[in-house]
């Protein structure tokens, strides 16, 4: 299964054969966020999430992970990251479009950068609300914006 996008981009499934594409886009897009090693394989192996790869001409440029947590009532997005080049073309919202399509949950909650305004708009746009800010949540004592989305979920 895979979903065009705009000239050559192409969204498929991800796997552990994208480990090293997806280490190299997480050091591109999040910098001194970037998840260890063993969190990329475990987001690219464990059961039940939900990944995604935005693919032009072979290489990954764009990537997002869904963590349904039926126990809890909501799914996270686990990450979302676009490289900057391919940014400002619909590829992360249609990343976010294609996971929360198979996310069994009606609530979905992600987390963010407080600083990243483009992030937190898109989020805005596509009906995430603040519900919470995690102060000092990341290494240089950033905080983070909890936000979630409630959806409708489509019968059958």
């Amino acid at each position: 299964m895979s979903f065009r996008l705009f000239m050559s981009v192409e969204i498929f499934p991800a796997t552990i054969s994208d480990l090293n594409s997806l280490r190299r886009l997480e050091k591109v897009c999040f910098a001194q966020d970037a998840w260890a090693l063993f969190d990329l394989i475990a987001v690219l192996t464990f059961p039940n999430i939900i990944r995604l790869k935005a693919v032009d001409e072979g290489n990954m440029v764009g990537f997002i992970a869904g963590d349904p947590r039926m126990s809890e009532g909501f799914s996270w997005i686990a990450t979302i990251g676009v490289l900057p080049d391919y940014r400002r073309q619909g590829i992360g919202r249609r990343l976010l479009h294609l996971c929360e399509e198979q996310i069994p949950t009606t609530r979905v909650r992600l987390s963010v950068r407080i600083s990243n305004e483009e992030a937190i708009q898109l989020y805005r746009q596509e009906g995430y609300q603040t519900i919470n800010i995690w102060e000092g949540y990341y290494k240089d004592g950033a905080d983070a914006v909890v936000m979630e989305k409630s959806r409708v979920m489509r019968g059958f």
